[in-house]
Protein backbone atom coordinates (compact mmCIF):
# COMPACT_ATOMS: atom_id res chain seq x y z
CA UNK A 1 0.00 0.00 0.00
CA UNK A 2 1.20 3.43 -1.06
CA UNK A 3 2.09 5.33 2.09
CA UNK A 4 -0.01 8.71 2.84
CA UNK A 5 2.13 11.91 2.07
CA UNK A 6 0.86 15.06 3.52
CA UNK A 7 0.53 17.96 1.58
CA UNK A 8 -0.35 21.64 2.80
CA UNK A 9 -3.11 21.93 4.22
CA UNK A 10 -4.22 25.22 2.97
CA UNK A 11 -3.62 26.05 -1.19
CA UNK A 12 -3.74 29.72 0.09
CA UNK A 13 -1.56 31.31 -3.08
CA UNK A 14 -3.10 33.05 -6.38
CA UNK A 15 -1.07 30.63 -8.29
CA UNK A 16 -3.15 27.39 -6.87
CA UNK A 17 -6.89 29.20 -6.91
CA UNK A 18 -6.19 30.59 -10.64
CA UNK A 19 -4.90 26.91 -11.22
CA UNK A 20 -7.47 25.15 -9.60
CA UNK A 21 -10.42 26.88 -10.08
CA UNK A 22 -9.20 26.64 -14.68
CA UNK A 23 -9.11 23.32 -14.31
CA UNK A 24 -11.99 21.34 -15.57
CA UNK A 25 -14.12 19.95 -12.75
CA UNK A 26 -17.10 20.30 -14.47
CA UNK A 27 -18.20 16.76 -14.70
CA UNK A 28 -17.06 15.25 -11.25
CA UNK A 29 -18.96 18.22 -9.53
CA UNK A 30 -22.62 17.53 -12.25
CA UNK A 31 -22.07 14.03 -10.49
CA UNK A 32 -21.22 14.97 -7.12
CA UNK A 33 -24.45 17.16 -7.12
CA UNK A 34 -26.57 14.35 -8.85
CA UNK A 35 -25.85 12.05 -6.44
CA UNK A 36 -25.95 14.26 -3.72
CA UNK A 37 -29.65 15.11 -4.51
CA UNK A 38 -30.67 11.63 -4.59
CA UNK A 39 -29.10 10.84 -1.20
CA UNK A 40 -31.38 13.83 0.22
CA UNK A 41 -34.40 13.31 -1.00
CA UNK A 42 -36.34 12.53 1.92
CA UNK A 43 -34.10 15.17 3.95
CA UNK A 44 -36.15 17.57 5.74
CA UNK A 45 -36.26 21.50 4.99
CA UNK A 46 -35.92 24.29 6.96
CA UNK A 47 -38.79 26.11 8.62
CA UNK A 48 -37.94 28.67 5.46
CA UNK A 49 -38.18 26.10 2.55
CA UNK A 50 -34.79 25.66 1.30
CA UNK A 51 -32.50 22.73 2.81
CA UNK A 52 -29.98 24.91 5.18
CA UNK A 53 -26.56 23.88 3.15
CA UNK A 54 -22.95 23.67 4.94
CA UNK A 55 -20.01 23.03 2.22
CA UNK A 56 -16.84 22.60 3.98
CA UNK A 57 -13.57 23.43 1.65
CA UNK A 58 -15.33 24.89 -0.86
CA UNK A 59 -12.56 26.29 -2.76
CA UNK A 60 -13.44 28.53 -5.40
CA UNK A 61 -17.36 27.47 -4.73
CA UNK A 62 -18.15 25.13 -8.11
CA UNK A 63 -20.04 22.92 -6.44
CA UNK A 64 -22.29 25.28 -4.86
CA UNK A 65 -23.23 27.11 -8.00
CA UNK A 66 -23.39 23.48 -9.33
CA UNK A 67 -26.02 23.08 -7.10
CA UNK A 68 -28.26 26.49 -7.44
CA UNK A 69 -28.09 25.33 -11.29
CA UNK A 70 -30.74 22.96 -10.29
CA UNK A 71 -34.36 23.24 -9.64
CA UNK A 72 -33.90 23.16 -5.47
CA UNK A 73 -34.10 25.47 -2.68
CA UNK A 74 -31.19 26.24 -0.74
CA UNK A 75 -29.01 28.33 1.19
CA UNK A 76 -25.71 27.61 1.27
CA UNK A 77 -23.02 28.48 3.54
CA UNK A 78 -19.52 27.89 1.84
CA UNK A 79 -15.87 27.67 3.86
CA UNK A 80 -12.79 27.78 3.25
CA UNK A 81 -9.62 28.63 5.05
CA UNK A 82 -7.54 29.48 2.04
CA UNK A 83 -8.22 33.54 1.36
CA UNK A 84 -7.09 33.29 -1.79
CA UNK A 85 -9.73 30.61 -2.98
CA UNK A 86 -12.86 32.83 -1.36
CA UNK A 87 -11.21 35.40 -3.77
CA UNK A 88 -11.98 33.48 -6.54
CA UNK A 89 -15.26 32.04 -5.56
CA UNK A 90 -16.39 35.49 -4.28
CA UNK A 91 -15.76 36.33 -8.65
CA UNK A 92 -17.82 33.40 -9.53
CA UNK A 93 -20.60 33.82 -7.20
CA UNK A 94 -21.08 37.23 -8.26
CA UNK A 95 -21.02 36.50 -12.39
CA UNK A 96 -23.01 33.63 -11.49
CA UNK A 97 -25.51 36.11 -9.67
CA UNK A 98 -26.08 34.14 -6.62
CA UNK A 99 -24.32 36.12 -4.00
CA UNK A 100 -27.90 36.12 -2.56
CA UNK A 101 -27.55 32.09 -1.93
CA UNK A 102 -24.03 31.89 -1.27
CA UNK A 103 -22.58 32.94 1.96
CA UNK A 104 -19.07 32.50 1.37
CA UNK A 105 -17.15 32.26 5.03
CA UNK A 106 -12.96 31.95 5.71
CA UNK A 107 -13.32 29.27 8.78
CA UNK A 108 -11.12 26.17 9.67
CA UNK A 109 -13.29 23.26 9.59
CA UNK A 110 -11.40 21.72 12.01
CA UNK A 111 -12.82 24.16 14.42
CA UNK A 112 -16.14 25.51 13.46
CA UNK A 113 -18.03 28.69 14.82
CA UNK A 114 -21.85 26.97 14.22
CA UNK A 115 -23.68 26.23 16.72
CA UNK A 116 -24.51 22.06 16.84
CA UNK A 117 -27.52 21.24 14.49
CA UNK A 118 -26.76 23.98 12.66
CA UNK A 119 -27.65 22.72 9.19
CA UNK A 120 -30.13 20.16 7.07
CA UNK A 121 -26.64 18.70 4.65
CA UNK A 122 -23.62 19.07 5.59
CA UNK A 123 -21.28 18.23 2.21
CA UNK A 124 -17.89 18.60 0.98
CA UNK A 125 -15.66 17.72 -2.15
CA UNK A 126 -11.81 17.00 -1.49
CA UNK A 127 -11.26 18.55 1.52
CA UNK A 128 -10.22 15.10 3.87
CA UNK A 129 -6.83 14.90 2.43
CA UNK A 130 -5.91 18.19 3.41
CA UNK A 131 -6.02 17.45 6.90
CA UNK A 132 -3.14 16.12 8.46
CA UNK A 133 -5.98 14.59 11.24
CA UNK A 134 -8.60 14.31 9.18
CA UNK A 135 -11.11 12.86 12.57
CA UNK A 136 -11.37 16.79 13.51
CA UNK A 137 -13.18 17.61 10.26
CA UNK A 138 -15.21 14.84 10.02
CA UNK A 139 -16.40 15.32 13.96
CA UNK A 140 -16.91 19.53 13.04
CA UNK A 141 -19.48 18.19 10.42
CA UNK A 142 -21.06 15.83 12.13
CA UNK A 143 -21.33 17.92 15.17
CA UNK A 144 -23.05 20.67 12.91
CA UNK A 145 -25.54 18.64 10.93
CA UNK A 146 -29.12 18.15 12.40
CA UNK A 147 -30.73 15.22 13.45
CA UNK A 148 -32.70 13.58 10.19
CA UNK A 149 -29.92 15.96 7.82
CA UNK A 150 -27.57 14.49 5.49
CA UNK A 151 -23.68 14.01 5.85
CA UNK A 152 -22.01 13.52 2.43
CA UNK A 153 -18.29 13.96 1.87
CA UNK A 154 -16.65 12.91 -1.10
CA UNK A 155 -12.76 12.66 -1.65
CA UNK A 156 -9.99 11.16 -3.24
CA UNK A 157 -9.00 7.44 -2.79
CA UNK A 158 -4.99 6.90 -2.06
CA UNK A 159 -4.13 4.64 -4.56
CA UNK A 160 -2.35 0.89 -3.47
CA UNK A 161 0.75 1.61 -5.63
CA UNK A 162 2.97 4.30 -7.65
CA UNK A 163 2.23 2.77 -10.64
CA UNK A 164 -1.56 3.19 -10.21
CA UNK A 165 -1.16 6.81 -9.06
CA UNK A 166 1.38 7.97 -12.12
CA UNK A 167 -1.74 6.45 -14.58
CA UNK A 168 -4.42 8.15 -12.72
CA UNK A 169 -2.23 11.80 -13.14
CA UNK A 170 -1.95 11.09 -17.11
CA UNK A 171 -6.00 9.99 -17.66
CA UNK A 172 -7.11 12.59 -14.84
CA UNK A 173 -4.95 15.50 -15.65
CA UNK A 174 -2.56 14.84 -18.64
CA UNK A 175 -4.03 17.66 -20.47
CA UNK A 176 -3.37 19.89 -17.49
CA UNK A 177 -0.17 22.40 -16.86
CA UNK A 178 3.02 20.71 -14.65
CA UNK A 179 1.43 22.33 -11.74
CA UNK A 180 -1.86 21.70 -11.83
CA UNK A 181 -0.57 17.62 -12.37
CA UNK A 182 1.99 18.01 -9.48
CA UNK A 183 -1.44 19.47 -7.39
CA UNK A 184 -3.21 16.14 -8.76
CA UNK A 185 -0.54 13.54 -7.62
CA UNK A 186 0.10 15.16 -4.54
CA UNK A 187 -3.44 15.11 -3.63
CA UNK A 188 -3.40 11.38 -4.47
CA UNK A 189 -0.57 10.78 -1.96
CA UNK A 190 -2.42 12.72 0.64
CA UNK A 191 -5.83 10.81 0.22
CA UNK A 192 -7.25 8.09 2.74
CA UNK A 193 -7.91 4.68 2.09
CA UNK A 194 -11.64 3.22 2.52
CA UNK A 195 -10.50 1.20 5.45
CA UNK A 196 -8.77 4.50 6.88
CA UNK A 197 -12.05 6.53 6.01
CA UNK A 198 -14.41 3.40 7.98
CA UNK A 199 -12.13 3.56 10.93
CA UNK A 200 -12.62 7.38 11.85
CA UNK A 201 -16.03 7.23 11.30
CA UNK A 202 -16.37 4.50 13.61
CA UNK A 203 -14.13 6.63 16.19
CA UNK A 204 -17.42 9.44 16.00
CA UNK A 205 -20.14 6.90 16.36
CA UNK A 206 -21.07 6.76 12.42
CA UNK A 207 -21.63 3.44 11.18
CA UNK A 208 -18.76 2.14 9.64
CA UNK A 209 -20.67 1.30 5.89
CA UNK A 210 -21.30 4.76 5.27
CA UNK A 211 -18.37 5.29 3.45
CA UNK A 212 -17.57 3.17 0.37
CA UNK A 213 -15.46 3.88 -3.20
CA UNK A 214 -17.83 5.22 -5.90
CA UNK A 215 -15.28 5.48 -8.44
CA UNK A 216 -11.66 4.39 -9.46
CA UNK A 217 -10.39 7.08 -7.54
CA UNK A 218 -13.00 8.53 -5.01
CA UNK A 219 -14.98 7.56 -1.58
CA UNK A 220 -17.76 8.96 -0.48
CA UNK A 221 -19.19 9.07 2.77
CA UNK A 222 -23.22 9.05 2.47
CA UNK A 223 -25.26 9.12 5.57
CA UNK A 224 -28.03 10.44 7.34
CA UNK A 225 -27.60 11.51 11.35
CA UNK A 226 -30.70 9.90 13.25
CA UNK A 227 -32.85 11.62 15.12
CA UNK A 228 -33.05 11.75 18.62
Amino acid sequence: MLARILEPEVMDTAAEASDYNSMDHSAVNRVFVDELLAAAATVPKSSSGAWQIFDAGTGTALIPLELLSRPVAVTITASDLAEQMLIVARTNVQAAGRADSIRLTLSDCKQLPDDDATYDIVMSNSIVHHIPEPLSVLRELWRVLKPGGLLFVRDLLRPDDLATLNQWVRTYAGEANSHQQQMFRDSLHAALTVREVSDLLASIGIRTDAVRATSDRHWTVATRKLKS
